[in-house]
């Protein structure tokens, strides 16, 4: 006996069959998770060196090539592109789909390491980072307060940062924009001169006592203490009276002489704007095998959370960008269109082959299919995204094609007089 005559003859197989993969299909359809796209990276590796202060041909002479030299010897490189601007050089190497991208990461590092020796000494480590399409970022807003600029960006920098990091699946947390802290030294030349100073003398003053180190261990019979030397500016005030050098007749000359000393703010060089309104730019990425509807979920509650317990200085999150909502959305639309798809298909079969028989088993042989089909998904590690979502649509159109094709000649088999056993196996 065939495969095919034991199912048709043995029709309570079939029902106990499909009732232990559509429990399996259920259950796994709710482990399983949304994802706007499947993990997809392309084998490309971008290498990224910043050169303060130099101009685009000295970022090319003395950065670029090299770099480019090095990695010239890698093994399935497909292209290379290069791009020197100014104070910066970014190198992107696209290797053939056959390349293992992590291989080719670690092998791209090693090169670069390498030469890093020779480049200028001005210039910044090179960064190599790969692209994933999965490490946009998951979640984007505006935080707003009625609190002092600064102080709110510390806050953020300080409480809320790390508040949002701790949760599960957040993997990276960037700021834009804000008023950040700095303290500014502005040297007056005509006070440089008369003192017979340079400005090399004042920075190395201010470098060599602004330290923080241990200097060795004390040990009595008791036990064994760490000796370190606490010298970090506590004060505004204490940078002003920090002791620069001292004239021919012994008097000191102290910052506050030759500088002005202002706890003031970084230069802006990114503003964040919501809405018309300044704000401060907060960026939240996923980790790499985090669910991001999961991860958008957890980050709008903890925002809620903070909000409440900040209400006192009004501070707002204002969420202009979550990943999360297009990803359900497509999900949803899919999941919409194939429950379409199946009432039609009933109501087609219903209209040419005159049998509600025949239109119910559809609507029962093409949800059952589907069902069966969630529990390899999540044996397999698939996700709910558009790829596979569109799989499955166009798998409910084979399932069409296949029933209508059977349906019709199992009718016609029947008109002709078999039984419907016999019908039904030929």
């Amino acid at each position: 006996m065939s495969f095919t005559e034991l199912v048709i003859k043995r029709p309570t197989l079939v029902v106990v069959l499909f009732a232990v993969l559509g429990v399996l299909g259920i259950f796994s359809y709710t482990q399983l998770k949304y994802e706007l796209l499947p993990k997809i990276s392309p084998p490309v590796v971008v290498i990224t060196t910043v050169y303060p202060g130099a101009s685009p041909n000295e970022v090319e002479t003395g950065v670029t090539k090299r770099v480019e030299d090095a990695i010239s010897s890698l093994d399935k490189i497909d292209r290379v592109s290069s791009t020197s601007s100014e104070g910066i050089s970014v190198i992107t190497i696209e290797f053939l789909q056959s390349a293992k991208l992590d291989v080719a990461l670690q092998d791209a590092q090693r090169k670069v390491n390498e030469i890093t020796s020779t480049l200028p000494t001005d210039a910044k480590t090179p960064v190599l980072s790969k692209i994933a399409l999965d490490e946009f970022p998951v979640i984007r807003a505006g935080v707003t307060s009625t609190s002092d600029p600064r102080d709110f960006y510390q806050l953020l920098k300080d409480r809320i940062q790390p508040r949002l990091a701790r949760l599960s699946g957040v993997g990276n947390i960037s700021l834009i924009g804000g008023d950040e802290r700095e303290i500014k030294v502005n040297l007056d030349a005509g006070k440089l001169k008369t003192y017979g100073l340079s400005i090399l003398q004042v920075t190395q003053a201010i470098k060599n006592s602004n330290l923080d180190f241990p200097t060795g261990r004390i040990k009595d019979s008791d036990g064994q203490y760490v000796v370190r030397v606490a010298g970090k500016f506590n004060s505004v005030e204490e940078m002003r009276t920090l002791i620069i050098s001292r004239n021919r007749t012994g008097g000191e000359i102290t910052l506050g002489d030759v500088a002005e000393v202002t706890d003031g703010s970084k230069e802006y060089t990114q503003i964040n704007r919501l809405n018309g309104r300044t704000s401060i730019g907060l960026n939240v990425q996923k980790q790499s095998d985090a669910n991001a509807v999961d991860v958008s979920k957890l980050v709008r509650a903890e925002v809620a959370k903070i909000e409440k317990d900040y209400a006192g200085i009004g501070l707002r999150f204002d969420i202009a960008q979550d990943g999360s909502l297009f990803t359900l959305d497509a999900a949803h639309a899919v999941q919409e269109d194939l429950m379409i798809a199946i009432v039609l298909v009933a109501l087609v079969m219903l209209v040419f082959l005159h049998s509600f028989r025949n239109s119910f088993i559809v609507m029962v042989a093409i949800p059952a299919s589907l069902i069966s089909t969630f529990g390899l998904m999540y044996l397999f590690g698939f996700s709910l995204n558009l790829m596979t979502l569109l799989g499955l649509s166009l798998a409910v159109g084979i399932w069409v094609d296949d029933s209508i094709v059977v349906l019709e000649n199992i009718y016609r088999r029947l008109e002709a007089g078999d039984d419907s056993v016999t019908a039904a196996v030929r």
